[in-house]
């Protein structure tokens, strides 16, 4: 439900309409949105159907076009959204935490359960993420949190590998804690794979150390009880396999895109009152009246904003922008 609170979205033009017209037709909907009757009436219905407007017939007509619409109140919409993200939230901290129980009980049975192996020395652990890596044909996820261990040397390697695979058509698709890039020996080279062409997203909080190569094997990497260091569970095909996958696929969803441009910007008081602006919903026009600027300074402003913020859309910038404290 988020792009119904994205005002460039289709959706989100469409519940703009609603809120600023009580008991729209469509055919105001339509002119006001700049869509064609059959695309407003094709969102309404499914606005309806998640409870987000509702027709009403005022003259006994069975065709939605001549039915009136309301639109849910926004602060209800809002919160809905954000009831949901939790559960998705809460779900994925629950599968970590089942996670830490299982590894405990298969450290108990001498190290091995069913699908799943413990690696304790870490040039084996490293030796199983190069091996996850060499092996996947289509893509490799993954959940990278700190601390960040490995040394310079390892990261260079990690680079030279994960280039190779990239080239070989492999898509790399990572979630990284909101402040990993600013880490000085890790953050370099994640910046550098970003624009290499992985796909990054930031998360504030992800509950795990994770990789996972197509289908075949995950790897979840964890401290060590009883010495410095890591030890990893290798997950081979199974159900655990495949909860841990869904568990990588609700967090990309949560996880907000990431961007190395301007990873240490810092705003003026300009940019942060266009920002508020944006999250409240104002067009490029109405920010543009408000702060007496021209609609073009506007226009490139906004266009920055969102580059720097690695956001496609208005509300994940508005998200990432309360995320580092600009809002």
């Amino acid at each position: 439900m988020h792009d119904v609170l994205d005002p460039d979205s289709e959706r989100g033009r469409v519940y703009h309409g609603l809120v600023a017209r009580p008991r729209a037709r469509v055919a105001d909907l339509a002119h006001g949105a700049g869509l064609d009757e059959d695309t407003v009436l094709a969102v309404l219905r499914d606005l309806a159907d998640e409870g987000v407007a509702v027709a009403f017939d005022t003259h006994g007509s069975t065709d939605d076009r001549d039915h009136a619409w309301e639109a849910l109140p926004p602060g209800r919409v809002v919160e809905t959204v954000l009831q949901r993200d939790a559960l998705r939230q809460a779900t994925a901290r629950r599968a970590g935490a089942e996670l830490e129980r299982l590894y405990r009980f298969a450290r108990r049975d001498a190290g091995s359960y069913g699908a799943l192996e413990v690696v304790e020395d870490p040039a084996e652990v490293l030796a199983a993420s190069r091996r996850l890596q060499l092996a996947a044909r289509h893509q490799v996820r993954v959940i990278d949190v700190p601390p960040y261990s490995g040394s310079r040397a390892h990261y260079a390697d990690q680079e030279v590998l994960q280039r190779r695979r990239m080239a070989a058509g492999v898509v790399y698709r990572a979630i990284y804690q909101g402040c990993a890039f600013e880490d000085p020996v890790a953050g370099p080279n994640m910046a550098r794979m970003v624009e290499a062409g992985e796909q990054a997203r930031t998360l504030d909080e992800p509950p795990l150390k994770l990789a996972i190569g197509d289908d075949d094997l995950a790897i979840v990497t964890l401290p060590a009880d009883d010495r410095p260091g890591v030890v990893s569970l290798l997950i081979r095909p199974s159900s655990l396999l495949n909860a841990l996958t869904a568990v990588f696929e609700t967090l990309w969803r949560l996880a907000v895109p990431a961007t190395v441009v301007g990873v240490d910007l810092r705003i003026d008081e300009r940019d942060r009152r266009i920002l508020t602006l944006m999250a409240g919903g104002s067009t490029d026009d109405a920010i543009a009246r408000r702060l007496g600027v021209g609609r073009r300074t506007v226009v490139r402003r906004v266009s920055t904003l969102l580059a720097h913020l690695g956001a496609t859309t208005r509300f994940q910038a508005g998200v990432q922008a309360a995320r580092r404290g600009w809002l």
